[in-house]
């Protein structure tokens, strides 16, 4: 499969996405139990309120998940994930009409769902190992897709995580991902190697050292290193006090070729990009 040119626009359908500089993605959980920010936003008031925000501050991007990924998080409903959506989307497509929607979720049902609703992309934890569904989803509505890695599932990921070398096996997952979508026609796909997901304090800044190797695979990479654990475990401070941690590997992130950063703090990362 051809990669496409990460310093072209990336076409999220009515909107496009600039990437010849890193762009960022903030994070809005409508969930009562999501790691960092759970139950900050989960009525709709406050997640407007919330997107808002972020949108002032700089947002391309707002990443809307509502069902928990952190490790251990509780499995729900799909109708009850999609209920904490239905509402936030249109609202969203209304009231922030430049702002690009994407939908933080690993079942096709909902990324379904979501697309009819106005969501422009689709970020899957899983890689699409959680449904099988999912590729043909996005091949059906070509809508950009975040191709993460994860080793195991939101319950078990961080129980024992082992790797013989960690940046190779996430690149052949990479690999075969990519040509499965390619087989399906889907070609706008950004790479996201699932820091936290299924990897160790070593895991992670392995893959960190090494992000060249994602980026040299030629599609947008993708970053989610927001006050995660291995960064507080580094660099000192429990989450709601790790925002100098996550702005340093960010820091990292953005010289070795990230083009997008998905965080909780906008403003700051922001700033950190224009500052250079």
């Amino acid at each position: 499969m051809k990669a496409q040119d990460t310093q072209l626009p990336l076409f999220c359908r009515e909107l496009s996405l600039d990437l010849s500089t890193p762009k960022v993605m903030g994070i809005l959980n409508v969930t009562p139990d999501s790691f960092y920010d759970g139950g900050k936003h989960n009525s709709l008031e406050r997640a407007l309120v919330q997107a808002m925000k972020m949108a002032k501050e700089g947002a391309s991007i707002i990443d809307i998940g509502a069902i928990s990924t952190r490790p251990g998080a509780k499995i729900i409903s799909a109708e009850e994930e999609w209920g904490r959506l239905e509402a936030i989307i249109p609202l969203l497509k209304e009231k922030l009409p430049d702002i690009i929607i994407s939908i933080d979720t690993y079942r096709s049902q909902i990324a379904e769902r979501a697309i009819k609703a106005g969501a422009h992309i689709i970020n899957d934890i899983s890689g699409g190992t959680m449904d099988e569904k999912m590729f043909e989803t996005i091949a059906e509505h070509d809508v950009p897709y975040v191709l993460m890695h994860i080793q195991g599932t939101p319950q078990t990921m961080q129980l024992n995580p082992q790797y013989e070398n960690v940046v190779e096996e996430v690149k052949l997952f990479f690999e075969e991902r990519i040509n499965k979508l390619s087989v399906l026609g889907v070609k706008k796909i950004i790479l996201d190697p699932g820091f936290g997901f299924g990897k160790t304090v070593e895991h992670n800044y392995q893959l960190l050292e090494s992000l060249e190797v994602f980026v040299k695979m030629g599609f947008p990479v993708l970053v989610g290193m927001s006050r995660k654990s291995f960064v507080t475990k580094i660099f000192g401070g429990e989450k709601d006090k790790a925002l100098d941690g996550t702005l340093a590997v960010n820091k990292i992130a953005i010289q070795k070729g990230a083009k997008i950063l998905r965080v909780h703090d906008v403003k700051e990362t922001v700033e950190l990009i224009n500052n250079g």
